[in-house]
């Protein structure tokens, strides 16, 4: 049976002063049972006790001399530390507070305090060992207590000293956690209401991002009279946020002696990212994969709204729900299908089927929920069941894009009440019904909900739960969730590392990714003789099929961490470790049988004790320096039926390892493992990629080398046209394929240089177009659009069309495994006065066109191309350059030996590649003209006369 604690000991005697300290917690007896209705009544007390003013410093006739916060986050893991230093200036002993709200997701990793000199200083122990040491100092009549959690997103540290007059106590509180990010932005908050004023209050946050800080932006969220006393200090990889107001600026009014800091300080902040690939990080032995994908077109959604309408939800709870429906109703698009079913002790369903995102189909599901009138229990058993009968309906029917993604959206306010009322049975319910490709996120209403089932549900059906606070603005929050979800970009996402490179690693499967979000895969680095070290991502997208390759240096990151005076230098230890406690946390909660679960259990310790978290199976010991005056700072309850999120919205947890490991699964995390190596596939990887010894292109500024078969020769000419012309270099109507390049010109203000920019390669039979530039690669099929940088090795297949790119080198296009090209990226000193950024195309000669095919190179792949004969050749006025008569379809061309470049094996430097160069644009060589050959855009084919 669970106790509410209030304990009062004496602790000590020194020099004739009397302390006590309380610590007033929730004690948990794991073997307890309480029933469902002892439970909604427990809730229903912490709503009203939440409710309480919260006041950081307690206590009457006390001096707060100092009140501190600094952060230090380093690449999205935060050590956070709370400091205070308070005097008791009444004339007679009291108890005095010390108070820290802290976010649900940290843990925290130490508290000290200092009274009158005396120190007692934290350390994290397995439960049952610092339980059995506390109680040992408490039968010796010695000072005990635990620590508070209260059940909204926040958990409150709570501990009292009772001192003299006169007395000196310094509290000092350390937590950390992983920034999540959401809607594109990571957001540190810190709780600030210290209740009184304070003359040396101040608030440090220092972030270094060692790819660099995109923006940092400081919501005011205290109030408007301290919008100006908010300070950002920012560099590209570093930024330094400080809030220090003065005394007279803290209070209320001016002649006020309340506080007016009373609230959240928020800092929100984003990071550079180079590529679609992800940024992979190394340090102190660890890994750290951040995947953040963008210029993504969103997969289509199939979405069940399922709404509780019984009696409980009359009033503003229905207000808010109805208007947030509104809004989110409006977001669907006529790619999406969707239907909404409410219940209380029925069922109603607004369509039977799930039908199109159309605006007729919208204004009648809205009209429909504004009628809906709340009365009644509460039957979510059955409301599941209907809402994923419907979606597999419609999977069975056919009537769901394989790439879709579909998900029911439940919101309720209560605990079931009709039809099936055991939660554990509507879970195993839920779990025997839903389909692997289908996902549940649990949104509860207000506190008389059983949260902890609605997450356990959510996190078993790859999905997540979410409080909203029916005393805040539940429309927004609710809103605000369904635009975390309502964009989501890839589904069966895996991130592998080479074998016997990484182990133990997080879950690194995921069903999918959402706009906005994250997904962090974290693990060790096993000793290798190389210092890179390389991730694989493969996903789905759009109509799309992703490889993304990334790598990183596994000495660079620490030398650069040693520089930085506020970095976290231990971030990529610490945060492998709460990912690692935060999954083993949920699979706790899901294990199918004793055993695993007490397996589960020993990790959890083992690592919490490690890295010295705070956990749900972990106390931190607070002790004298003489050992000899103890007290226990206890976690939050570990429920029975629930537990911990397993972390950020990365659309579903691990497999309960039930079932065969599937793609979209990994084993679960107690089953540590080397995370294997991609499998050898048919198809080549990127790099692979080498083009035939012979081909047609076109680089530098620009100039064309072209190799005829038939005479076994290689011809040069230069296209001399203007900036903006798009050139066509290969137009195929037959195979519907078609090259085009545009030119650029270089920064030489009198002279016109011009070079290729962007290169356009069209599959017309799919639709598909492949847009190459200096700083993107862009794929677009008329309805979805994708945007990728250079700086990944990637691997993207769509519709016959494959995109294969080197980073920062080159990529190759593959249409139907029988045309390709080759781009070549040519980077130049950005300050240059003269050069630019330009491409290169390299085209085999052994494509294979239809008869059709034409263009500046297309040309000369038909066959049989004309009989070419080289004679008369003599010195020319360049020595080093012989000249001949060439005889070309019926001309007679004066050409020049030379040579030009190819780039494939050196961008830099090039091989030599001898030539005969034929003047005046190709003249005579090339069919007509060579402005017979510009395009009005991109994906034009050609028109010849």
């Amino acid at each position: 049976m669970r106790h509410l604690l209030l304990l009062l000991g004496l602790l000590m005697l020194h020099q004739g002063s009397c302390f006590e300290f309380v610590i007033d917690g929730e004690w948990e007896d794991e073997t307890s049972h309480i029933q469902d209705h002892h439970e909604r009544h427990k809730r229903a007390i912490l709503t009203s006790e939440e409710q309480e003013d919260f006041e950081a410093i307690r206590g009457d006739d006390i001096t707060v001399k100092s009140y501190k916060v600094e952060s230090r986050i380093t690449s999205r893991f935060a050590h956070t530390t709370v400091r205070s230093s308070v005097v008791n200036s009444g004339s007679k002993a009291q108890s005095i507070g010390f108070n820290v709200q802290i976010p649900k997701r940290a843990f925290i990793t130490n508290f000290t305090m200092n009274v009158n000199g005396i120190t007692f200083v934290g350390s994290v122990k397995e439960k049952t060992v610092a339980r059995n040491l506390y109680a040992q100092a408490r039968a010796r009549g010695k000072a005990a207590g635990i620590i508070r959690a209260n059940s909204q997103d926040m958990e409150t540290f709570k501990t009292e000293v009772h001192v003299p007059p006169g007395s000196n106590i310094e509290f000092e509180l350390h937590y950390q956690e992983m920034m999540h990010r959401k809607l594109g932005f990571y957001e540190h908050s810190l709780y600030l209401q210290p209740g009184r004023l304070v003359p040396q209050f101040q608030v440090d946050v220092y972030i270094y991002e060692p790819k660099g800080i995109s923006s940092v932006q400081t919501p005011n969220t205290l109030g408007v009279q301290f919008s100006d006393l908010i300070k950002v200090t920012s560099t590209k990889d570093k930024a330094h946020v400080v809030f220090k107001p003065n005394l007279q600026q803290q209070r209320k009014c001016d002649n006020c002696t309340g506080s007016a800091i009373d609230g959240v300080f928020t800092v929100k902040y984003d990071v550079n990212r180079d590529s679609n690939a992800g940024e992979l990080q190394v340090s102190d032995g660890h890994f750290v994969h951040f995947f953040a994908p963008s210029n993504l077109s969103p997969l289509p959604k199939n979405i069940v709204f399922v709404i509780d309408v019984s009696g409980s939800m009359w009033g503003v709870k229905m207000k808010q729900t109805v208007e947030a429906m509104q809004a989110i109703l409006d977001d669907l698009t006529i790619d999406d299908n969707f239907s909404v079913i409410d219940f209380n002790h029925n069922v109603r369903c607004w369509s039977e089927e799930l039908v199109p995102g159309s605006s007729i189909q919208v204004a009648d599901a809205k009209k429909y929920i504004q009628n809906i009138k709340p009365n009644g229990g509460t039957n979510i058993n059955e409301a599941l069941m209907r809402a994923v009968q419907m979606l597999v309906k419609a999977s069975n029917q056919g009537l769901i894009d394989s790439r879709s993604v579909s998900m029911i959206i439940l919101v309720s306010d209560g605990d079931p009440t009709v039809g099936e009322i055991k939660l554990s049975t509507i879970q195993k319910n839920v779990k025997r019904v839903m389909r692997e490709e289908f996902s549940l996120f649990s949104l509860g209403i207000g506190f008389d909900v059983d949260y902890d089932f609605l997450e356990r549900i959510a996190n078993e059906n790859r999905g997540m739960a979410q409080r909203i606070y029916a005393n805040h603005d539940a429309a927004e929050q609710l809103r605000t969730f369904y635009s975390q979800v309502s964009s989501p970009l890839l589904r069966r996402i895996t991130i592998q590392f080479p074998e016997d490179s990484v182990s133990e690693v997080t879950q690194n499967r995921f069903d999918k990714y959402f706009s906005g979000s994250e997904l962090v895969v974290a693990g060790r680095v096993l000793p290798s003789d190389t210092n890179t070290l390389t991730s694989i991502t493969t996903a789905a997208a759009a109509r799309l099929d992703l490889t993304l390759e990334t790598d990183a240096d596994t000495t660079e990151l620490d030398m650069e961490l040693a520089k930085q005076q506020h970095s976290f230098t231990g971030f990529a230890r610490q945060m492998w470790a709460y990912l690692t406690i935060k999954q083993l946390i949920s699979e706790r909660s899901l294990a199918p049988t004793a055993v695993k679960k007490r397996k589960i259990t020993q990790r959890i310790m083992a690592l919490a004790v490690e890295h010295q978290f705070v956990t749900p199976l972990t106390a931190l010991l607070v002790e004298s320096e003489d050992a000899k005056e103890r007290l226990l700072a206890d976690s939050p309850k570990d429920p029975k039926q629930g537990c911990c999120s397993g972390g950020g919205l990365s659309g579903g947890s691990a497999s309960s390892g039930l079932a065969p490991v599937r793609v979209v699964y990994q084993p679960p995390p107690w089953v540590q493992m080397t995370t294997p190596a991609p499998p050898s596939q048919a198809n080549k990887g990127p790099e692979d990629w080498t083009l035939p010894q012979q081909v047609n292109l076109v680089d530098n500024d620009p100039h064309f080398i072209v190799h005829l078969p038939g005479s076994d020769t290689d011809v040069c000419f230069n296209i001399d046209s203007k900036p903006g012309h798009i050139l066509n270099l290969v137009s195929d109507s037959g195979a519907g394929v078609v090259v085009n390049g545009q030119l650029i010109r270089s920064k030489h203000k009198n002279k016109i240089n011009t070079y290729f920019g962007t290169i356009s390669i069209y599959y017309q039979p799919e639709g598909v177009s492949v847009t190459v530039s200096t700083d993107s690669i862009d794929m677009s099929d008329g309805r979805n659009n994708h945007s990728f940088t250079w700086g990944a090795t990637a691997d993207i297949s769509q519709d016959g069309v494959r995109i294969s790119t080197v980073r920062n080198s080159q990529v190759t296009i593959t249409i139907n495994n029988n045309i390709q090209v080759m781009v070549l990226l040519h980077r130049v000193w950005k300050k240059h006065p003269v050069n630019v950024d330009f491409l290169g195309v390299y085209i085999p000669n052994n494509n294979q066109y239809s008869p059709l095919v034409h263009g500046l190179i297309g040309q000369f792949s038909r066959e049989p191309f004309p009989e070419v004969s080289v004679y008369d050749i003599h010195e020319g006025p360049d020595p080093l350059k012989k000249e001949a008569t060439m005889e070309v379809k019926g001309n007679k061309l004066l050409v020049t030996r030379g040579w030009q470049k190819d780039y494939r094996s050196d961008t830099r430097r090039g091989s030599s590649v001898y030539c005969w160069f034929i003047h005046n644009s190709g003249k005579g060589l090339i069919d007509g003209h060579y402005t017979d050959y510009i395009v009005p855009d991109l994906n034009s084919f050609l028109q010849m006369p």
